[in-house]
């Protein structure tokens, strides 16, 4: 940030932030305005209830002028106030109306200050509280240019000026009340011009921060774009590969011709799933909302669970378990079994032969909790921080021998979250792993 000094806002923020603080300027002026004319409307009432002689108010009859001016004047201030915050928030403009408007009201709050100084005592060196207060909040709550500062320094000092002149105080108390008046003005200038410095950067840091993300987002729009035309277009290719050594194996070939079609059509798959993965990651950054129908989950999952034991080689038994039948939440159907192919996929390539796969399907106050646990390799501590990143660093060759494109649970993830729901992990090397998704349950 930088220090309080002559040096104005760069000319790029300039009429950006002028209207910005413009407004914050008005809004200041009507609740100030209100502030002060509830007190002098409360100071009205005590000096009504209270007899003279407690109050001692015979001795100040510019108490009884001076208090029903600001009862008066104050709320044509909060009027005007208001109806320039109308005005500004149709028309977004920062007129010179408004800066003067306001420039008048801090001249108003300071001159009261000043002359309720004088109203105590002639002597203002004994009263600078009721001097510094109005400067104080002037200088913290208000922003305003250089050139409003000094004006107002210079109106400030030339009212004091009067006012020591008609209180007809000693030639000497004069100077001794200027030289405190002028340190008065000079902390009042470096306070407003420290507090103009601090909120001009604030907001410039704003912006460059609104403008970072606009161009993130627009980066990462331009990005899935590209990932998915490329993800797109390598389909194609893909499958004429696939196609040839599909018409190569119907012919009779030799051993080790017949073994170079099927590392052929193992890659293939393989490429497939991850132009699939691909495809599936950009879709979920561009989609904001999910198409949801109702569904239980205990019957949902157990379609999974068989589909897996039909169309899926595998010696692990996957067990199911559910304490609360039927349990509905609103899913995307189709990406939901995405989730849930992908956790006993990773359930299974980290597991041995014969272990379980256990899924539990449970509710906890309106939650369904869906956990899928296996017995296997586990994760290590320093990965499980990194799992659900994009092409994540914590993926790894299953025991068979299965690759990993690191984006898979990054797209579990993805899904869980669109779907309003979190997705942990809780991981010991060598005991397994348990994957737990928290949704929200509509019985």
């Amino acid at each position: 940030m930088d220090t309080p000094s002559l040096k104005k806002i760069p000319n790029k923020y300039a009429v950006a932030y002028r209207n910005n603080y413009t407004l914050q300027n008005l809004i200041a002026v009507r609740t100030c305005s209100a502030i002060f004319w509830v007190l002098n409307l409360i100071i009205r009432t005590l000096y009504l209830i209270f007899p003279e002689s407690l109050t001692k108010a015979q001795n100040f009859p510019e108490f009884n002028f001076t208090n029903w001016i600001y009862i008066i004047v104050t709320p044509l201030f909060f009027i005007g106030s208001y109806l320039l915050i109308v005005y500004y928030k149709k028309n977004r403009k920062a007129l010179a109306i408004i800066g003067i408007f306001v420039f008048l009201f801090y001249l108003y709050l300071i001159c009261c200050g000043i002359i309720s100084s004088f109203i105590t005592t002639s002597d203002p060196s004994n009263a600078l509280t009721l001097y510094m207060v109005p400067l104080v909040i002037v200088s913290a709550v208000f922003v305003f240019e250089l050139y409003e500062t000094i004006l107002l320094i210079i109106a400030i000092g030339f009212v004091f000026t009067a006012m020591l002149i008609y209180a007809q105080v000693s030639p000497t108390e004069i100077v001794y009340n200027e030289l405190i008046s002028i340190i008065l003005l000079c902390g009042f200038y470096l306070t407003s011009r420290y507090f103009y410095s601090y909120k001009a950067n604030y907001y410039k840091q704003v912006i460059e921060i609104s403008e970072k993300n606009n161009e993130i987002e627009n980066a990462a729009v331009f990005k899935n774009q590209v990932l998915g035309m490329v993800a797109h277009d390598l389909r194609n290719p893909l499958a004429a590969v696939e196609s040839t050594a599909m018409i190569m194996e119907m012919e009779e070939v030799d051993a080790e011709t017949r073994e170079n079609i099927n590392i052929i059509k193992e890659s293939c798959v393989k490429a497939r799933g991850i132009i699939l993965d691909l495809l599936e990651a950009a879709r979920n950054d561009d989609q904001s909302i999910v198409e949801t129908t109702q569904v239980d989950l205990n019957l949902f999952i157990r379609k999974i669970i068989d589909s897996w034991k039909i169309h899926n080689e595998t010696r692990n038994v996957i067990t199911f378990n559910s304490t609360y039948i039927p349990l509905y939440v609103d899913i995307n159907k189709e990406k939901f079994h995405r989730v849930m192919d992908n956790l006993i996929s990773n359930a299974l390539k980290f597991s041995k032969e014969n272990d379980k796969v256990e899924i539990q399907l449970d509710k906890e106050n309106k939650v369904a909790i869906i956990e899928v646990k296996d017995h296997g390799l586990g994760i290590p501590k320093d990965m499980l921080p990194h799992l659900f990143e994009r092409f994540s660093k914590a993926g790894r060759t299953g025991l068979h021998g299965e690759q990993s494109t690191g984006l898979g649970l990054s797209i579990v993830k993805q899904i869980v979250e669109r779907h309003k729901g979190k997705i942990e992990v809780k991981s010991i090397e060598n005991q397994g792993s348990t994957f737990t998704i928290k949704l929200p349950a509509l019985n």
